[in-house]
């Protein structure tokens, strides 16, 4: 009964969907938690029963094969006691002859015996097989299943790290948000940006003078050669232009 007991188990466990289970606990880790303690402690009471299965099956085997040697054994002595029967009887020894022939039938008898036994065992020995090679199917189904919800809690143990990880540092974002210390970014980055602008206007009113310098040269070089025509026409020169100081006369 307790072994009807662990192989329903079995077959209930095996069946179980997994991804439904943790769809329907309030606790998913709690839930695959206890059924990989339910798997674990299932599986070796399992183990335990096939094992004890397989043990009776191969003592089944092993009487089954006792028999059929046996029965070989009482064909062999039968045999030979029917060949030593038929050399007294050729000797004319006929009651030792009678003798040896009872011992052929009592080990044909015995020899007609264990083959009944072996071959009443032989059904029995293959209902056995049968139940033994689904109990192994099951068991290894199980430890497939053991496999898969250890790997489901620990990838749900994961990403549970995971969300509370990430939870914190939203929660560290939210804080640094409270503070806003861009605001004190920006105000700094406007203060260089005038400073850069001071600079820039600064640059451009020395320009601008450096500008105006050159003009003034160029307005003084015209009031120069002005000065210098007027002289010549005083001089009755005509009023051919007069050559700048820095040109070199015609022909030279």
């Amino acid at each position: 009964m307790a072994k009807q007991s662990i192989f329903g188990r079995i077959a209930q466990l095996t069946k179980a969907n997994i991804n439904n289970l943790i769809d329907q606990a309030e606790d998913p880790q709690l839930m695959l938690d206890q059924l990989v303690r339910d798997y674990t402690n299932n599986i070796a009471d399992a183990k335990s029963a096939v094992a004890e299965t397989i043990g009776n099956l191969r003592l089944l085997e092993q009487d089954h094969k006792e028999d059929v040697d046996a029965a070989a054994d009482w064909g062999t002595k039968a045999l030979a006691a029917s060949k030593k029967a038929d050399e007294l009887r050729t000797g004319g020894q006929a009651a030792e002859a009678d003798k040896f022939d009872a011992l052929a039938k009592v080990a044909i008898g015995r020899q007609m015996s264990s083959e009944k036994e072996a071959k009443d065992a032989e059904p029995t020995i293959a209902q056995q097989n049968q139940v033994v090679d689904k109990l192994k199917a099951g068991l290894t189904n199980m430890e497939q299943k053991l496999t898969e919800l250890s790997s489901k809690r620990n990838e749900l143990v994961a990403r549970s790290k995971m969300a509370d990880a990430q939870s914190k540092v939203n929660d560290a974002i939210g804080s640094i948000n409270v503070m806003d210390p861009t605001s004190d970014l920006g105000r700094f980055e406007d203060k260089i940006r005038r400073e850069e602008a001071k600079v820039m206007g600064q640059q451009e009113l020395q320009s601008s003078s450096l500008d105006a310098q050159f003009e003034s040269l160029e307005n003084l070089d015209a009031q120069t050669e002005v000065e210098a025509r007027l002289a010549q026409l005083k001089l009755g020169g005509g009023a051919a232009p007069v050559e700048h100081w820095d040109s070199k006369p015609l022909g030279s």
